[in-house]
This record gives structure tokens, sequence and C-alpha cells, in this order.
């Protein structure tokens, strides 16, 4: 197989640029009629672009043509130079027409899709990325690819490959076999039939070797790009908390200042971007995506429990209210992202024009301000980015600048709210990036939670009610009749089937509001969308779940994806969803899955902690006491309220103000009193009515 790779790159890529002989054709985009921002991107290119459907890829076996399959998202800012260089070129387009029947994916919508091809790609180059562009064979099956190609690249090999296919189709039909073989087993997960072993040694080996790759001067791992991965900190943050390990607690709290201090955070807006093309947070990939937001939020309110860090509190509340002011709907739901380009003053699409600012800008604008601005946001060599503008970083503490400068926290204070609001008018007159409007039911799960996460830990009942809100969107638009859900919603139409990330998340999402609101709908749809799970999307020989649902049509493969990435893998979302609902519904079956789960991917964790933290988030729940703690009574509410403001991530809590038979609740009222019980593995300690009582009992 190696041999037959490296056979069509030296016949692919190393060509001269000259392409074959195309026939003039007649196009017909049909993106025209799609309703994803990033297809729509694309709806006038001269390219003969159709969606991903079934009549599409019937149309290629029908023909016997070649396809091309490209796949983005409408942030990205390489997909949208590929297009200008090539999708949008009159040549390009004859070669593409002629020979080809090209699909355009938005891998938001389709995220199945985009995995398969992208498993192809990185068996194929060793690597993977977007705009990614592959060509299949009638059958869809891969035979070539990568991520972005100049125009004459890739005119030549469109060009070869074409001929190659028309003079020697079975080269292609036999690696094509190979690759596919290799597909089906990239993804493979069997059952651990040893006895599962979860054990705090364990995790500690994994963070052990995990550590050598931390930054412990700008916090995150020694690389760039930087990514900002919630879930990787998520996991150290409580793993360090509970195991008294100060120095991990330490290097968590860096990375996270050192994050909201960079240019990675918008200091004007709020909100971050993707990533840091450097390695201290500064200069970002601009591009503004909900999922990364809403994760932030969950993970900055974990810290701030913790810390009580007013910069924790303060990026919660500016994130948010980024959220609240651009990627919010009036229906409750959350939109897709923000581009990373904008047109410049030239009316040229730039990336990061809207974001960025020149001494001159800000001289103009601030005036006698500018050099006390200049110091705190650091415009001078520290913040330079390129040419003349620079992205706004902090390098110090308000306790230090304060120090620094004779200042008092509240002149401060009434410093920073002058400048954000100043900057923010300047910014308005720009033209701003281009919004995906989209809403993806996963990513809404994401956010959703994050505001459950936010009201938990500042009690500002605003997020609460946003919350419940986005919740009541998805259970009211987002459900499809068979009691399943529908992966995207735009222009009042809800659309594809959804993925298991849809579902995971969405029960996470509910558990969470569960757990804030005692009302117990939340916790019942978590409970039948999980069920639902269970019938459509698991795979009783390897004790996991598959990505897509068994009613939807067959790809190259069906995967499983269970290796955690900027988003966790729905996956270990899901086993994490099975062990928390055992015991709200006291089912050994639930947790005997997400214990094969875990036990399934254990050995496989050991080797490359980052790609596993979700799972080992999981693992923790077992190595150390699991609290339930309930509370029951008039004052049950309020009771667990006052028990969320401590940073105990080994519980759940139940409650109720009315007499429940549910597992957790049953035989637990009293008349007169509010009670408090907290038990683990099923054995309680006796009940009590003070909270801190309670508390001391979960110390213990």
């Amino acid at each position: 197989m190696r041999h037959l790779v490296i056979f069509l790159f030296i016949l692919l890529i190393n060509c001269n640029g000259q392409s074959s002989k195309t026939m003039t054709h007649q196009f017909t985009n049909d993106l025209i009629h799609e309703t994803s921002p990033y297809l729509l991107q694309h709806a006038h290119n001269p390219v003969d672009w159709k969606p991903w459907n079934d009549k599409t890829l019937e149309l290629a076996k029908k023909e016997n043509k070649l396809m091309i399959i490209s796949v983005g998202y409408s942030a990205c800012h390489w997909c949208h130079v590929m297009e200008h260089e090539s999708f949008e070129n009159e040549d390009v387009a004859e070669v593409m027409n002629a020979n080809y029947i090209s699909i355009k994916v938005d891998r938001e919508e389709r995220p199945d899709v985009d995995q398969v091809y992208m498993d192809a790609i990185q068996i194929m180059t060793g690597s993977g990325g977007w705009p990614m562009n592959v060509v299949t064979l009638p059958d869809g099956r891969p035979v070539w690819g990568g991520t972005y190609f100049k125009k004459d690249q890739w005119i030549s090999a469109l060009s070869q490959i074409s001929k190659l296919f028309q003079e020697q189709p079975e080269q292609l039909y036999n690696y094509a076999d190979q690759l596919e073989k290799g597909l089906k087993s990239m993804n493979l997960v069997s059952i651990n039939k040893e006895a599962p072993d979860f054990n705090l040694t364990y995790i500690e080996s994994i963070v052990s070797e995990w550590s050598k790759s931390f930054d412990h001067e700008h916090g995150g791992l020694k690389r760039a790009p930087k990514f900002m991965m919630p879930n990787n900190y998520h996991f150290l943050l409580r793993y360090a908390h509970q195991t008294n390990n100060t120095s991990l607690v330490d290097f968590v709290n860096l990375t996270l200042t050192q994050m909201a201090y960079g240019g990675i955070f918008d200091q004007v807006g709020g909100g971050f971007s993707r990533y840091s093309v450097d390695d201290k947070w500064h200069v970002p990939h601009f591009e503004k995506m909900l999922y990364d937001n809403g994760q932030l939020v969950s993970l900055y309110a974990d810290a701030y429990l913790l810390t009580k860090n007013e910069l924790y509190k303060s990026t919660i509340e500016e994130t948010l209210n980024f959220v609240q002011e651009e990627l919010s709907t009036s229906r409750g739901a959350f939109m897709s992202a923000l581009d990373a380009d904008s047109n410049n003053s030239h009316g040229h699409l730039e990336e990061g024009a809207y974001y960025v600012w020149t001494k001159e800008e800000l001289n103009r604008v601030l005036g006698d301000d500018f050099i006390l601005f200049s110091e705190y946001y650091n415009v001078n060599d520290y913040g330079h980015w390129e040419e003349d503008n620079y992205v706004l970083i902090r390098m110090h503490s308000d306790v230090e600048f304060c120090v620094k400068y004779d200042l008092n926290q509240e002149e401060l204070n009434l410093k920073k709210l002058y400048w954000k609001q100043t900057l923010t008018k300047a910014r308005a007159l720009r033209e701003r990036p281009r919004l995906d409007n989209k809403t993806l039911t996963s990513w809404n799960a994401i956010m959703l939670k994050a505001y459950v996460d936010a009201y938990r830990t500042l009690k500002n009942k605003q997020y609460l009610d946003i919350a419940k809100t986005n919740a009541n969107f998805i259970l009211q638009q987002q459900l499809k009749e068979d009691g399943g859900l529908y992966h995207t919603y735009k222009n009042g139409n809800s659309t594809i089937n959804g993925f298991l990330e849809d579902y995971a998340l969405t029960i996470d999402a509910f558990i969470s509001l569960y757990e804030n609101t005692l009302e117990e709908q939340w916790l019942h749809s978590a409970r039948d969308f999980t069920n639902y799970t269970l019938d459509h999307f698991y795979d009783t020989q390897s004790g996991m779940f598959f990505f897509t649902s068994n009613e939807d049509p067959s790809l190259v493969t069906r995967n499983i994806e269970y290796r955690d990435n900027v988003i966790p893998a729905s996956n270990s979302v899901m086993a994490k969803n099975l062990f928390k609902l055992s015991h709200y519904f006291d089912n050994e079956y639930y947790l005997k899955t997400a214990t094969t789960m875990l036990n399934n991917v254990k050995e496989e964790m050991a080797s490359y902690g980052s790609g596993f933290s979700n799972w080992l988030d999981l693992m923790l729940n077992y190595t150390n006491p699991y609290y339930e703690v309930v509370a029951v009574g008039e004052k049950a509410f309020e009771k667990l309220s006052e028990i969320n403001q401590f940073y105990i991530p080994n519980k759940l809590v139940a409650g109720s103000t009315t007499p429940k038979g549910s597992p957790l609740l049953k035989d637990r009222y009293l008349d007169d009193k509010t009670m408090i019980y907290v038990c683990v593995n099923k054995s309680c300690q006796l009940p009590v009515t003070d909270t801190n009582e309670a508390l001391k009992m979960i110390s213990k």
C-alpha cells in the first residue's frame, strides 16, 4: 500500500503542471439552493458544484465519473484562499467540470463525511486540515487527496488522475481496495476482555508523561500553533485538585491566565479565537467558533469556583456578552462562527482586519489615554504582529499594573471600561467579519451547558434563563417525530439526521440543567435521548457507539469517534452520561456500558493523555469517591445552590421540594425539614440539615 501511495504522489504532485485537454462544459452550480453559509459562498463559482446527497452520488455512478469531494467551513481562511485562487478560476473549472462530479461539503453540517475522508487524507499524507480535497472513484472510495493546493498544482494533479482513470483504471481501483481496508481498521475498537482496573497510579503515569510537554512560561504545550483544548485543562484541574498537586494547579492557572491575557482573547469585544499561531497566545487565527467559547466558559467557571480569581469571572462575563451580541438569535438559538477574514480599508478580504490596530489609530482614538493604554495592552515590540499592526495582549495582573502606575483598582476599572467602549465604537466603523448563521444542535448544547455553568458559578439568573430558552429550542425545533434529533437548523428548517455528538452533548447539557433547576423534565429527556442512542447508534461488537445512526445511508466506513480533540469525543461524552444516569435511575446496564467503554480505550490512552482527557476525567469517577448529594424538602434548591458554589467535580446532585418516586429521592421527603443526603456506592451517611455539615462529609 505504501508503495502505491508513493507512486500516486510522485505521479500527481511532482508533475509538470500541464493540464490534459478537456472539453468545454456548460456548468450548473447547484449550491445556490443550499442554506449552509459555506456552500453559499461557493454558489457563484464557475465550478459545477453539487451538494452531498444521494442524487449526486448516484449521478457519479451512473456517469462513471470520478468525484472531487472538497470539504471546508465558512470561517476557514485557507478555504477562502483556495476558492479565490482555484475555484473562481475558469481554467480550473474547465478541468473539474469536464472530468469530475464536484461536491462541496460543509464539514460542520456533515462531520460524518468530513471524518471519513479526513481519515483517508491522514493515511495518504500523514496529516490533515482544511480545506480538504479528495478525489474518489465513482463509488465514493478515496484514491488521492490533500489539503490546500495552489492553482497549477491542482490543475496538474486533476488532469493526471483523470488520464490515469481513463487509461489504467485498475491502478486506482487496486489502490482504493487497499485504502478501504486501512480506513476500516483505523477506528476499530475491540471489547477489552480483561477485568476493569482503574487506579490513580495508572492516571499518574499518564499525567507524568504528558507533563513533559508543558510550557511553564506561557502555559499550554511547548509548541506553536497552540490550541486551547478545554477538555484537557478541565481534567488536569480536577486531577490536580483531587490529588493535592499544587504544581499542576499552578500550571493550569498559568495556562488560563495567559490565554485570558493573550490576543487569542478579544480584549475589546470578548470571546476567544480558535487558536494562536505563536507560543505566547498572542496572534490568533482570528475566526471565533461557538464550540470553543462554550467550552472555555465552562472551564473558567470551574476554575473560578476553585480560585475566586476575578480575571476568570470577567473572562466568563465578557465571553458570554460576545455570544449574546454576535452569535445569538431571537429564538434563543446560537449561530456557529465569525469568519477570520473581513474587508480592510481598501475593500479586500484580509485575515484579522476587524481586530488589529495601528499605533496611529489608537493614538487618534484614545488621545491622552494612549500612553497608559499602550502600556497595559503592550502596543510595543511585545504586542507587534506584522507591518504596522498590533494585536492587544497583556503581560501583568491588574494588581501589578496598579502598583507600577500608582492607580487603585477602581481607577483602572474605569479606564478599561472607557478604553473598551471607545475602541468598540471605532471598530464598529469597520466592515464586520462574515457570520455563519446556521445552528448546530451539538454546538448549541455546548453553549447551553456553558450558560448553566456560568449560572452555577456566578448566580446570574439571566444566564439560566438563556440556557432554558435554548433547551426549549432544541426540544421544540430539533426534535424529530421518532424522538431523535436533527443536526442543523437554518431559515426555519431543521435538517440532517442527528449524529452521536448531537445526542451526547445534549444529554450532558440537560443533565447539568437538571442539576441547577431540579426540573425533572431535563433529566427525563436526557434518559430518553440515551435510550434512543442505544437503539440507533450502539455497536454490540465493540461496546461503543457509532458516530452515525443505523438509519443513515452508509459511507465508505462507519466510524467510531473515541479520541478526544478540540471537542471531546462523542463516545467519551456518552460514557460519562451513562455513568451519571446510572446513578440517577439506578440502571446497572448504563453503568456496565460506561465501564466497558472506558475499559476498551484504556490501553491506547496510556500513550496519549491529551487525546483521552475526557476519558481520564471519567476514570477519576472510579478511582475517587463519587458522591450523590441529594436535598429533599422545601429548601432543597437553596441547599444545593449553596453546595454548587464549591468546586466538587466528583459529585452529582439531585433534589426535590415535593415527594418523588425516583431512585435517589424515594421515601426521603419530610414535611417540616429539608434534609441533605451524602452517599457513595449506595451507602449513605446520616442526613443533615446544614449545608456545611454536608460539605464536611464530602471533604473527608
